[in-house]
């Protein structure tokens, strides 16, 4: 005789955005608390290393401005590669592979940059760059999609491999050394990448003390503009469509395979752009370039349920809990920077158990059978 389950997953009908905001705080006030109690653990006192963690340190610091500087150059590129990455999963596309289209955008502003970097204005360099990163990630990406239109390759797999292709090309040029080899240093005994020239570093915008990285504005711009491309216009109609139903879609005279190629090839370019922005702020090439990026990108973009809004104000909360947690690390020997992804982790689980309990609920079978009737 086939075991029948106690408990049915029944939806919960009525529920409210307020609902589900307060049971959002709720689960994100539970994290805080269990991190808490981790702290207490390790004699940390959890009300002065979570100060320190919002204010990102600044209090008492001698130099507060470059305190924000370091925290926009890690907050622009989670925006960007988390809008980016929302595209393909509006329409049901798992790009898995923001690390790899991350680290291609990257090599090829760092090559333009190299090469470029002495030889024109620094506003057209910086431009070339860009251009480069868009066209390296955007490729990268375009593979993925044509082999799933083409033969229907499952596209979370095969970015996932092509994000460990990427990080051993990167390694390759990283630990090779030779004449060929323009990212090295040539004078340094070991291999070491060369530092830009500084036409190749990101435009600033003195403001005081503080210097304005260019690619915070071009973030936002950014940031506004894909709002409107998905809300306004019909290419953001198409991805909603298809990702609803590709057989609707077709059905509508829509060219899905056209569609998918498009919106991937944008999707991968913008994340390329986010590693050639962080390569240019940061004025060097490094073995760790992402700075895990790719995956966190990922945790934003669902954490926001793929709200353009929602990704910009996530993206911001998960950079301050990065960034805080490294500056309030550097007070408790007892405390490493990687205590911020263990909070990452316990946030996210929480927030997801919140989300399913908000529109769904455990009922007994019998109930369950009675409500289905």
């Amino acid at each position: 005789m086939k075991r029948q389950p106690l408990f049915r997953v029944v939806k919960r009908e009525g529920g409210s955005p307020a609902r589900q905001a307060l049971a959002y705080a709720a689960a994100v006030a539970l994290a805080l608390l269990a991190g808490a109690l981790l702290l207490l653990a390790q004699g940390v006192d959890p009300v002065d290393f979570y100060g320190r963690m919002i204010t990102l340190g600044i209090p008492g610091s001698r130099y507060p401005w470059r305190t924000v500087e370091n925290f926009v150059k890690l907050f622009v590129p989670l925006l960007i590669v988390s809008l980016a990455l929302s595209l393909a999963f509006k329409m049901r596309f798992w790009n898995i592979g923001g690390e790899g289209q991350f680290i291609m955008g990257a090599l090829c502003a760092s090559a333009a940059g190299l090469k470029l970097g002495e030889s024109l204005p620094r506003p057209l360099t910086v431009l070339v760059m860009a251009l480069c990163g868009l066209a390296g990630g955007g490729l990268y990406g375009l593979l993925a999609a044509a082999l799933k239109v083409k033969w229907g390759t499952n596209e979370t797999l095969f970015t996932l491999m092509l994000n460990y292709i990427a990080l051993y090309f990167l390694q390759f040029f990283a630990e090779t050394k030779g004449e060929w080899n323009f990212f090295l240093d040539p004078e340094s005994a070991r291999p070491r990448f060369l530092k830009f020239p500084e036409g190749a570093q990101m435009i600033t915008l003195p403001l005081g003390p503080f210097q304005l990285n260019l690619s915070l504005i071009a973030a936002l711009a950014l940031c506004a503009a894909i709002f409107i491309y998905l809300k306004r216009s019909k290419g953001g109609y198409e991805i909603a469509v298809v990702g609803d139903s590709p057989s609707t879609a077709r059905y509508a005279g829509m060219k899905v395979e056209r569609i998918i190629m498009r919106t991937i090839f944008l999707s991968a370019a913008l994340v390329g752009l986010a590693g050639a922005f962080y390569v240019s702020s940061a004025g060097i090439l490094s073995a760790s370039v992402t700075n895990d990026v790719g995956w966190t990108g990922i945790v934003v973009a669902w954490l926001a349920k793929l709200n353009t809004v929602g990704i910009a104000v996530t993206a911001l909360l998960i950079t301050v809990l990065q960034f805080g947690c490294q500056n309030a690390s550097t007070t408790y020997a007892a405390i490493d920077a990687n205590f911020a992804s263990l909070i990452q982790g316990i946030i996210l689980f929480a927030v997801l158990a919140a989300d399913f309990f908000t529109r769904f609920r455990l009922a007994p079978r019998s109930a369950a059978v009675k409500e289905v009737s």
